[in-house]
């Protein structure tokens, strides 16, 4: 193990990181923020704490559980009184303090993706969804995050209601606002799909993407050109947003974007992003494989040669890491047992578990586990009971970093590579607060 990164090392970081944020003069506390000056048990320290703390169990449990002895309602008020914010910059202290070293060959590897969280029905929302299949209505926000998949670590997340959801803007915006020092691919499924999007992609310093594409014939023109077979290419074409003659002789793509304001287009009119000037060249690799089922399946990507097909395969693959964090943020982190019901509250839970998320991989990530040959598999962290005995070890002032690794090391489950058989897996909703379990 790391002597740099022992549980208690990787504990003062995220502890110093809360510090930072609460002593920063720029934080953003909500409009009483005046009233955490005043000598109450519930600091803004120890609400954060809290927050982070948190299982699934009821509010009163919670508190009991924490040590804390106020009501429910005191908790709710001085929680109102701390802005979502904070945790975003607390996520963004704790990555620099700490920085995760697992790379593939010196880039850094990002999953991005979006999913759904559950809340308290609330029609006054702007997270509230209503249709012919659900008349009553239900209310969701669409979490956007940058996932590192060899250090299962999120870099960061973009939150919108579902009704507004918009995973490509998400991205857009995650790209804008992380400062890429180092090479990073970002990997994306089929929602990705976007000319303006791998423009911004091509245009980014230390970016090269991998995205799957369609293939079928609603496919990119130049991709749908391409045979039916296992190949690896390169593509160019250029983007118009007019359609004049000698757009038209140069065979370019038109693009249309309704840029005219001051004309009204047919609500048929389909119409696309475009951040560029026009007529804007493009070129990238598009690599395409057969799965063991007999299917093709199809990637852009902007990597150079030196990445061979098996490397490209073995890449997006790793982009799976995403679903299963999301598994472990709904139900090993509890965002299918939160403790609001206001949109805000819920995005304080929702990086509150982000940050528990790479707490528990940090300390997770330094436990060896010892593989003997007589195994019929190799085994691995059980990262459920893990993100458990961190929770506590955290909550812990004197906690035992080198217990907790033991602890941690005894549960273990196997890792079946290539698994093919499909897990009947049932997504659970939001668990409502009089139906809480009291275990």
């Amino acid at each position: 193990m790391n002597t740099k990164n022992t549980p208690n090392v990787i504990k003062n970081e995220l502890r110093d990181a809360i510090k930072q944020t609460i002593e920063n003069e720029n934080r953003e506390f909500g409009e009483q923020e005046c009233s955490f000056s005043r000598n109450r048990i519930l600091t803004a320290e120890k609400m954060v704490n809290l927050l982070l703390s948190m299982q699934g169990g009821s509010l009163d449990k919670e508190l009991y559980e924490a040590g804390i002895n106020v009501t429910k309602s005191a908790f709710v008020q001085q929680r109102d009184k701390i802005s979502y914010t904070i945790f975003e910059d607390i996520l963004e202290y704790f990555n620099a303090l700490h920085q995760d070293m697992v790379k593939y060959k010196g880039y850094r590897v990002l999953a991005v993706d979006g999913s759904a969280v559950n809340m308290a029905r609330n029609p006054k929302s702007s997270s509230f969804m209503q249709h012919a299949g659900t008349p009553k209505g239900y209310n969701q926000l669409h979490i956007n995050p940058l996932y590192d998949v060899l250090n299962k670590t999120y870099i960061h997340c973009h939150i919108q209601p579902q009704p507004q959801q918009d995973e490509i803007g998400a991205l857009l915006f995650l790209l804008n606002w992380y400062d890429y020092k180092e090479k990073t691919i970002i990997t994306g499924d089929r929602g990705y799909e976007s000319y303006n999007l791998l423009a911004h992609l091509l245009e980014k310093p230390n970016i090269d993407f991998l995205i799957r594409v369609k293939q079928d014939r609603s496919a990119m023109r130049e991709i749908r050109k391409l045979p039916m077979k296992e190949l690896d290419t390169k593509i160019s074409f250029t983007i118009t947003t007019t359609q004049t003659n000698s757009d038209k002789a140069n065979d370019y793509i038109f693009l249309q974007t309704r840029k005219n304001e001051s004309r009204l287009y047919s609500t048929k009119t389909k119409s696309g992003r475009w951040d560029f000037p026009s007529p804007y060249h493009m070129s990238f690799r598009v690599v395409r494989f057969m799965l063991d089922t007999g299917e093709y399946e199809t990637l852009a990507t902007s990597l150079p040669n030196s990445f061979t097909l098996s490397e490209i395969k073995e890449l997006y693959h790793s982009r799976w890491g995403i679903e299963t964090a999301f598994r472990e943020l709904k139900y090993s982190l509890g965002l299918i047992n939160l403790h609001g019901k206001k949109d805000e509250f819920v995005k304080q839970e929702i990086y509150a578990a982000m940050i528990m998320s790479n707490f528990s991989s940090r300390i997770a990530n330094q436990v060896i586990i010892e593989n003997k040959k007589s195994n019929i598999h190799t085994y691995k962290v059980n990262m459920q009971m893990a993100i458990y005995l961190c929770k506590k070890f955290y909550r812990t002032n004197k906690g035992n970093g080198k217990q907790l690794m033991r602890d941690i090391a005894k549960y273990t489950e196997p890792v079946r590579p290539n698994r093919k058989d499909e897990r009947n897996i049932k997504a659970k909703s939001f668990v409502g607060f009089t139906y809480r379990v009291s275990a």
